[in-house]
């Protein structure tokens, strides 16, 4: 199993919100069936970035190829960003060197990285002029990963274009492991940048006089700095000591260095083997030649004569046969080599292993490879694991530094996970708060309106609000009393909840206000808590709908559908919050009670309108309307009442809101609320406080309402009284005055009313 650490797939989720937003991400995320954040130095299975690049190709509609090439742009920004700017600008002086010594940063980050398991490249420059790029990777499909990098790199460092095409892709033979060999043709051009030729101005010539002066003392310097060079070792052409002279005024003494070696050797053997302490000259049958000290002192068996180097040892990085050949192809890749436990001595054979980083370095004239290496170690543990301690290495040798700084660097790195992982906790438990919170306000919205549940959040008063015109609602279930009395409590609980559930739903579609349930009984109002001119059409479908719903629950004692009783009312409330401890949204006024009398003077599966409420909806001409005549209602005396049968321009379908992508049969009215005491959230959401009706009747002509007193207007403080909601018939046969169990003696009822 081929393993990744988090650093690659952070990345790549980074990639995606950046180009393509969140929500991307967020969908991505979910294709793939992978977690939302990863650590950075955790490992992960490379599954997890192949199924996520395999989605993005789906999901973005185009081929692997473009989704990798723009991930490996995209992932030399991240790691600059990352803080790996300053280390990969000093990896070369030109994109060729900058390839060369990707894998001694890719060894050097394996200190961090332990279980990193980087590609391979490798440089080849062919005698026609072309350079090839040779990629070596266990993972394979990633490959064009690698023109998304260089091609930036080149462009950000080297202010160059490379145009990369694939010749060849193959599993490499040679290689153990059987990884993906893929040779890239690479061509670099240089950006050149025109000057533009400068208009010489018109001046005296003295400034022409100034400039001659000033490349005469410029040639003079120069004269001066060659004689005082030493005599070179070889006699130089004329030619070649002016060549020398332009070239150091011009500054490009690097271009222009020729190394100096001296004629002989000037070291001793045993200087070397000791300045060297982990070295090993071998030559082209691998046969060793020469070993430093300490690299004899533990392995012992390199002292004997005529031994091969693949005996005691095989090679790491990179995974190549051990031979000659081999070696010399991958002679600018640093080379890993790893002690053969079995060859060790029985002192040492329970130790870790001993492994070596360096450099291998061909001698032509001896015919022979010398391997400068040293001990490879991550940190002061590992030193003590091998038996080798800081003076074993030799002082010159920057490994010494390097195990005490990477000890540093271990620890933060520790810290730094550490931490990670406690940010990622402290984020799921923000996201399960917020969960929570979200939750609790939903149910906090259930009981008050949206705008009223903010102001209390924020420990605000509400103020009580006239409105001046509304529809109220009342409904019940006929002889609830008679089913309370045959049922077990769940099936009555059963029962309301399958009614009310479809209840609820209905007002969504009608965006009216559900202000309570007791009981049966269902109370619900249009036009509050958010003014609105169609408030009587909302209601009168969702009456509708109302009684379409009800037919769809049975009775637990006959099996039959049941039947609702529906009243209707159109007047003016006072409305606001009573109470400190769970605080209610109440109605108050006359319309309440009058609403509740249509209710209760109602017919069943019939929805009972009031002259009022039927004076508003006649004249919208899209609702079926039939007269019921004059009725004694309780406390209000003889009043003319009608019977709503159908909306004439909806069908059944409409009102309950099964309409392939109707969600709300209304529109919010673009009328904006200027009483300050009407000020409300335009959001609708269930909750509120129901009025209480009081059981016992003022029978007091002088408390007595009139019917004049029903229309709306604006009520007085000096007005409010209590009323009397029982009903005013006493068979419960007669379906004109049908009796219902909730507004009963013996139950008390729970709507208020004041006026």
């Amino acid at each position: 199993m081929k393993e990744k650490y988090g650093f690659i797939n952070t990345c790549l989720k980074s990639l995606v919100i950046e180009r393509f937003g969140e929500e991307t991400w967020e969908n991505l995320r979910l294709m793939a069936g992978v977690q939302e954040t990863f650590m950075t130095y955790e490992i992960y299975d490379d599954v997890i970035t192949l199924r996520l690049v395999q989605e993005a190709c789906k999901m973005l509609d185009v081929s692997s190829e473009v989704v990798l090439k723009l991930f490996g742009e995209y992932f030399f920004s991240f790691c600059k960003m990352s803080g790996y700017d300053t280390m990969l600008r000093t990896l070369g002086g030109n994109l060729v060197e900058f390839i060369e010594n990707l894998d001694a940063l890719h060894s050097y980050l394996a200190l961090s990285y332990e279980a990193m398991n980087a590609p391979s490249f490798r440089v080849e420059r062919m005698d026609d002029g072309r350079i090839l790029l040779h990629y070596y990777s266990d993972r394979k499909g990633l490959h064009h990963i690698v023109p998304g990098i260089i091609e930036a790199v080149a462009k950000d460092f080297f202010d160059s274009e490379v145009m990369m095409t694939i010749l060849n892709q193959s599993e490499e033979d040679e290689r153990t492991g059987k990884k993906e060999h893929v040779v890239f043709h690479m061509v670099q051009k240089e950006k050149v940048t025109k000057r533009k030729a400068q208009p010489r101005q018109k001046g005296s010539t003295e400034e022409t006089q100034a400039e001659k002066e000033d490349k005469e003392e410029t040639m003079k310097r120069m004269t001066a700095r060659y004689a005082s060079l030493q005599l070179c070792p070889r006699k130089r052409s004329p030619w070649e000591i002016v060549r020398s002279i332009v070239m150091l005024g011009q500054g490009n003494l690097r271009q222009s260095f020729t190394p100096s070696y001296p004629k002989r050797l000037w070291i001793e053997e045993q200087a070397f083997c000791n300045a060297f302490p982990f070295h090993i000259v071998f030559d082209q049958d691998l046969v060793v030649k020469q070993t430093g000290v300490n690299i004899q002192k533990f392995v012992p068996g390199l002292q004997t004569a005529g031994i091969r180097l693949d005996e005691y040892f095989t090679i790491v990085h990179p995974e190549v046969i051990f031979n000659i050949q081999s070696i010399k192809k991958f002679i600018n890749s640093q080379f890993v080599l790893k002690t053969r436990r079995e060859m060790l001595p029985e002192i040492h054979q329970n130790q870790s292993t001993l492994k070596l980083r360096g450099q291998m370095m061909w001698m032509e004239s001896l015919n022979c490879m010398i391997y400068l290496c040293s001990p490879k170690l991550r940190s002061l543990q590992e030193l003590e694991e091998r038996g080798l301690h800081l003076a074993d290495i030799a002082q010159h040798d920057t490994t010494r530094d390097l195990i005490l700084l990477n000890q540093q660097r271990l620890a933060e790195i520790e810290l730094s996970n550490q931490l990670e992982r406690k940010k990622e906790e402290l984020r799921i438990l923000s996201r399960n708060l917020e969960i929570e919170k979200q939750k609790s306000e939903k149910l906090l919205y259930a009981m008050l309106p949206t705008h009223v549940a903010n102001l209390l959040k924020e420990g605000k008063r509400v103020e009580a609000g006239e409105f001046k015109v509304c529809t109220i609602l009342f409904s019940d279930v006929v002889t609830f009393t008679n089913i309370c009395a045959a049922c077990e409590p769940i099936q009555i609980v059963n029962m309301l909840n399958a009614m009310y559930s479809r209840f609820d739903r209905l007002t969504n579609i009608h965006n009216v206000y559900k202000v309570e349930t007791i009981g049966d009984a269902y109370m619900v109002v249009g036009g509050v808590p958010v003014p609105t001119d169609t408030h009587a059409e909302r209601v009168a479908n969702f009456a509708l709908g109302m009684r379409i719903a009800a037919r769809e629950v049975t009775s637990p004692i006959t099996g039959q559908p049941i039947q609702i009783r529906v009243g209707l009312h159109t007047g003016s409330v006072l409305a606001g919050v009573v109470g400190d401890k769970m605080p209610r949204y109440c109605l108050f006024g006359d319309t309440v009670n009058t609403a509740s009398r249509m209710e209760s003077h109602g017919v069943p599966d019939h929805i009972h309108l009031s002259p009022f409420t039927y004076s508003v909806l006649k004249d919208k001409g899209i609702f079926e309307i039939a007269e019921r005549g004059e009725i004694e209602v309780k406390g209000k005396g003889l009043m003319r009442t009608f019977f709503l049968l159908k909306n004439l321009q909806k069908s059944d379908e409409q009102i309950m809101g099964l309409v392939d992508g109707e969600t709300c049969v209304y529109h919010e009215d673009p009328e904006d609320v200027t009483d300050a005491q009407n000020e409300v959230s335009p959001e609708d959401t269930d909750g509120g406080q129901k009025e209480e009706e009081k059981k016992e009747e003022v029978e007091n002509p002088k408390n007595h309402i009139s019917s004049s007193s029903l229309f709306p207007g604006k009520i007085s403080p000096d007005h409010l009284i209590q009323f009397d909601v029982t009903p005013a018939y006493e068979s419960p046969t007669d379906f004109k005055h049908l009796h219902n169990g909730l507004h009963s003696d013996s139950i008390s009822t729970k709507f208020c009313s004041i006026l």
